[in-house]
């Protein structure tokens, strides 16, 4: 009966709407908290980093409450500032929260080495396949008296013979000496023998070059 009579009495409806309130006031707290600890509904915008050195991509991150990581460094790309940043996560103009890491990717200092493979005794189109495939360019193209015609005799850069194994800079130009194949003519044929068709479907009335 005691405990019918509490349940009735004023002191227990006192007490449980006194309860009540330190629950929600509790809740209520205890959301504010954890709003202001994870910046709820705050957004940063982050700046583009494309083309900046990391040194101006960190103070500018710093400035926005933000944080930089390095992923890698990439090939050389010459429409990007040596050792500047060419890609960045997440993008820019997104909206992140405070101290949010942004992941860069920064470009190298200058085009890397390739090795030079065998390339005599090749085609010219097997030869200028095989450059294009190592990032290097086709140069000029002169002729030399060989029985093969386009077969590769030598290949050169800046004057310079070039030999299995060198190692010369990507997007640098190869130079070739091509067989015009016409080492089995006489000089009488020589003389009234066709223009020359270069690799590239261009005439030239030059037959030997010495190298």
């Amino acid at each position: 009966m005691k405990l019918m009579d509490f349940l009735k009495s004023r002191a227990f409806f006192i007490s449980l709407a006194s309860a009540v309130v330190i629950v929600i006031l509790g809740v209520f707290l205890a959301l504010k908290w954890l709003a202001h600890t994870t910046n709820h509904g705050e957004k940063i915008e982050v700046p583009s980093l494309i083309k900046l050195d990391t040194d101006q991509a960190l103070q500018l991150l710093q400035k926005n409450e933000l944080n930089m990581v390095v992923l890698d460094t990439l090939d050389y790309d010459k429409d990007f500032p040596p050792l500047s940043i060419v890609e960045q996560d997440p993008a820019p103009k997104t909206g992140v929260k405070t101290n949010r890491k942004i992941y860069v990717k920064i470009n190298a200092s200058g085009y890397g080495n390739v090795k030079l493979p065998k390339l005599e005794e090749l085609t010219y189109r097997q030869a200028l396949a095989t450059i294009k495939s190592l990032g290097l360019k086709e140069g000029t193209i002169t002729y030399q008296t060989f029985i093969g015609k386009d077969v590769v005799l030598k290949v050169y850069q800046k004057g310079k013979v070039l030999n299995e194994g060198d190692k010369i800079a990507k997007d640098s130009r190869i130079d070739f000496v091509l067989g015009d194949g016409r080492a089995g003519y006489s000089e009488e044929e020589l003389d009234v023998a066709p223009a020359i068709e270069d690799a590239n479907g261009n005439s030239s009335n030059s037959s030997e070059f010495d190298f």
